[in-house]
Formats: C-alpha cells, sequence, structure tokens
C-alpha cells in the first residue's frame, strides 16, 4: 500500500518484464501482503482535513487525489469485490492481505480516528468472512489515542480475527520508539501477530529538505521516513524490551538491509562524543530476529536477489501495493525471478501463511 505520491498512475517499471499476461502462467499461490483499500468514512474524514488546512502538508497533497471521485485511485480503494477480484483472477493472485489506506486515521482527532478504526476493522472482517478464500487483513488503530490503540488491537485480534496490525509511520510526527507508545508495541507483541510499518510522508519539518524536486513522496522520502522509523525501534531499545515482536517493512526494507554493515560498524565502534542506548545485539541482528520485509513496489531483481543473500528468503513476501501499482509487473517480476524455486514459493506464499497465519490452501497443498 506504499503510495506512488504524485504521479499515481505509474509507469512500467523498465526493468519489468515486458511480457504480456499469459494463460500459459505458471500458478502459484499467490497472497499478496500490503494492498490498500478505503471505506467512506475515511474519505470523508480525510477530505474535512484538506478542506480546513491551508498550510501545505504532504500526506494531505496526496489526499486531494485520493479522495477525488475522477482520480486514479479513488474508485478502486473503495472497490473490494468488482473491480479488484478481476484484477486478482486476471494475474492469478489468490488473495489480498488488505489494510485501511495510508495514513490510516493517524491524522484525525482521536475521537473521529477510534470511531472510524473501529468501522473499518469491522467491515474488514466482514469482507474477510464473505471472501475468506480471496482477503485477510490487518486492522487500523487510533495510535494518537493509546489506551483506545491498545483496546481496538484487541478487540480486532481477539474478536475479529484480523490478521496483524498495520501502523502509518510516524503520528503526529512521532515515533513508535518513543516511550508514550511502548504500551501498544507490547500489546501488539502480547497478540503474537505482526505490525506493519507502513509509510507516509517525512513529517512536514523533514520534508522541506524533500519540496523542491517533490522527493518527499514515494521516489524518496516514503522509504527515508520509514526506514528511520525502523532504525529508530532499534537503536531505542525497543525490541530488547519487546523481543518477540515481529515487523514488517514493505519496499524491500525500505532501505535497511542494504545498510547493515555500516549499521553495526558505526553503533558498535563509533560511540565518540554519542550516547545511544547500549544494545544487547547489533542491529543487523535485529534486522534479521525482528523484521521481515516484501516486495512492494520494488519489482527489481537484483534487489531481490540481495536481500535473499542477506536476509533469506524466509524473511521475504511477496505484495503489490494495489491500487498504487500493478498486479502485473509485480507477478512477472516474481515469476521471471531467477531464484530457487523453493525460495520462490516462500516468498509467493509460505511466509506469509505462517507469519499472518493465514490458513493453507486446501486443493494444492500450496
Amino acid at each position: 500500500m506504499g503510495i506512488l505520491g504524485v504521479e499515481m498512475s505509474p509507469q512500467r517499471n523498465p526493468r519489468a518484464s515486458k511480457s504480456k499476461a499469459s494463460p500459459k502462467r505458471k500458478h502459484y499461490r499467490r497472497i499478496a501482503t500490503e494492498e490498500a483499500w478505503s471505506i467512506p468514512e475515511q474519505m470523508d474524514a480525510q477530505r474535512e482535513l484538506v478542506a480546513t488546512t491551508k498550510e501545505y502538508d504532504p500526506d494531505l497533497f496526496l489526499w486531494r487525489i485520493q479522495t477525488d471521485p475522477n482520480g486514479p485511485v479513488h474508485h478502486k480503494l473503495l472497490d473490494l469485490e468488482n473491480m479488484r477480484l478481476k484484477e486478482m483472477d486476471k494475474y492469478d493472485v489468490e488473495m489480498h492481505l488488505l489494510a485501511l489506506t495510508s495514513t490510516g486515521v493517524q491524522m484525525m482527532a482521536p475521537d473521529r480516528a477510534a470511531a472510524v478504526a473501529e468501522t473499518a476493522n469491522d467491515r474488514l472482517a466482514q469482507a474477510i468472512q464473505h471472501q475468506p478464500d480471496r482477503f485477510s487483513g490487518l486492522a487500523t488503530i487510533p495510535v494518537q489515542d493509546p489506551p483506545r490503540a491498545i483496546q481496538e488491537a484487541e478487540r480486532a485480534i481477539s474478536k475479529l480475527q484480523l490478521n496483524g496490525i498495520m501502523i502509518n509511520s510516524h503520528t503526529n510526527g512521532e515515533y513508535l520508539s518513543e516511550r508514550k507508545y511502548w504500551p501498544i508495541l507490547e500489546a501488539i507483541e502480547g497478540l503474537n501477530v505482526p505490525l506493519y510499518i507502513h509509510p507516509r510522508a517525512p513529517i512536514p519539518l523533514m520534508a522541506k529538505a524533500y519540496r523542491t524536486d517533490h522527493l518527499e513522496h514515494a521516489i524518496w522520502g516514503y522509504q527515508a521516513e520509514t526506514g528511520l522509523h525502523g532504525l529508530r525501534i532499534i537503536t531505542g531499545g525497543v525490541l530488547d524490551q519487546f523481543p518477540k515482536l515481529q515487523i514488517v517493512l514493505g519496499h524491500m526494507g525500505e532501505g535497511l538491509p542494504y545498510w547493515l554493515y555500516r549499521l553495526d560498524f558505526m553503533h558498535g565502534r563509533v560511540r565518540i562524543g554519542f550516547d545511544r542506548p547500549k544494545l544487547k545485539l547489533t542491529p543487523s541482528e535485529y534486522i534479521k530476529r525482528n523484521y521481515f520485509i516484501t516486495t512492494s513496489g520494488m519489482n527489481w531483481e537484483p534487489t531481490l536477489k540481495f536481500c535473499i543473500e542477506v536476509l533469506g528468503a524466509d524473511r521475504i513476501m511477496f505484495a503489490i501495493d494495489y491500487p498504487y501499482q500493478d498486479h502485473e509487473d509485480a507477478v512477472e517480476f516474481l515469476d521471471a525471478a531467477r531464484i530457487p524455486e523453493k525460495d520462490k514459493q516462500k516468498i509467493y506464499h509460505e511466509n506469509a501463511e505462517r507469519v499472518f497465519r493465514i490458513k493453507k490452501a486446501k486443493s494444492t497443498g500450496q
């Protein structure tokens, strides 16, 4: 569900396969793990924010496009069982793991956020009940109100049987590494479900450095902001406090896998003048123990091979980023990837089944 920012109608990745959809495509159980949807109540709340906010905000810049009925994604976000299922069937994608599109409810006033989150989770559970072989889902919680966020997380997982929690990076410019949010992380760890940290634009203070060329959106700002968030959870000692917490990052890990050597070197050896918390493990050990990544929006074989080499295929899951990116590009990329078949099966479905507790397919055994 990584939003593509100002483009919104992405051009095909020049490195992706150019072949057309083919009825001879090899069958895999394809579970896509970062797929966006919305509800009218979310659209209405965000539309009000757009109308009443005068200063530039990169997330609301995007919401002007998302809430436009004549825009490229508005109807696709609100649709579950028409256009979406047709696209899934066309490219032999069996399941979407759905989550309320960014920024979820995190920009709303606390009462509105709690109400919209509860409504969204109820409707998501109903959609899964109606199409249990096609949909699974991540719960939305009002992070800005930690007690109610915990209450809704517990309800969504224990009662509604959703598959995990999604939080759209920062909330009011604050990160989950700050201690006021630790009770939320403790609750998620206790529920034994993964936390998906989804991108949003950098906080306005950060975004100023990106704005000249509109770099605050998906071209760079999203991964820079979300990678920072993922790293702060490590360096802030969160994963020493909650060692069983499992975190999912999209877009091939938001840049973190490529930085493992330098993170370890600089954190462990270069401490002159710094007062970082002492950690039980190296940063790379936390990433390999506590983080999963998905392929969302990164349909490039060299990146996939590198991440398999440094993290292992057991830590990577398939994702499309619908409706912000296309089924065709994502499916053709992974189908054509020159990786071991056993790794392809793990990435397409086995890891998602294990991490998000999705039932295995009955007929094929995949």
